[in-house]
């Protein structure tokens, strides 16, 4: 009665914990088929077979594949705003509910999984990172180890937020670093590298030729959610 369960986007009363309200629900953009093999990006047209999109084959990503739950958009974008600036670090299972859904081919080829890191400065000051809290739900869900110590960030750089795309390839460029005594845990291994949001890839770039020069076998990427171009939020964050 004291504390009754609300819903996770709004706050409007529901019938359960860790529940999204009837309003909000429909709001959320899932990625579906059909979508590029390797970028995840969606189509808008079912294209039929394994389908690449011209960007990926133009400019093959350092991974091998990406997917994402939904479009970071509205309430996706609210959610993931309230893991990361607002310590709602209980919508974390619930997030990754929705990536295991959306990745369930990379996990099930997963040797272990590693989220993108924060600098120690800025994880003394947020006190968490949201990348990690996902990567630990995901793992806990799946079996698949984590390893949250197996990437570092050697400096802190800008935050990404209003950055154009060469501005944020430069901003981490070779900021990411694979300790000497996590080699072992790299070399050879399939790796899932986990994010909350997908937006340039600048970010998930960097870190994916970071663990391709370790040694790693497969790097594929899962996030919660992604911008999709024409699909509202683009810009706004600056992974």
């Amino acid at each position: 009665m004291l504390f009754p369960d609300s819903c996770l986007a709004c706050g409007r009363h529901v019938d359960r914990h860790g529940a999204l309200c009837a309003a909000c629900w429909p709001e959320i953009a899932f990625i579906e088929q059909p979508l590029c093999a390797v970028s995840g990006l969606p189509f808008a047209h079912d294209f039929g077979g394994h389908m690449v999109s011209a960007e990926a084959l133009a400019n093959p990503p350092a991974y091998d594949r990406a997917r994402s739950a939904c479009v970071h958009a509205g309430v996706a974008r609210q959610l993931v705003t309230r893991l990361k600036y607002n310590d709602r670090t209980d919508l974390g299972p619930w997030m990754a509910r929705f990536m295991g859904r959306a990745g369930r081919e990379l996990l099930a080829e997963a040797d272990i999984v590693v989220p993108v890191p924060l600098h120690w400065v800025r994880l003394w000051t947020r006190r968490f990172n949201q990348s990690a809290e996902l990567a630990r739900a995901l793992s806990a869900q799946s079996g698949v180890p984590m390893d949250a110590g197996a990437l570092v960030r050697r400096r802190r750089t800008r935050r990404q937020v209003g950055l154009t795309a060469t501005q944020r390839q430069t901003n981490v460029r070779g900021v990411f670093l694979v300790p000497d005594e996590k080699r072992i845990a790299i070399e050879g291994r399939n790796v899932l590298l986990v994010d909350d949001v997908l937006t340039t890839g600048a970010t998930v770039e960097a870190a994916a030729r970071t663990l391709r020069r370790a040694g790693a076998a497969r790097i594929e990427v899962l996030t919660f959610s992604r911008v999709v171009p024409g699909r509202g939020d683009e810009g706004r964050h600056g992974r």
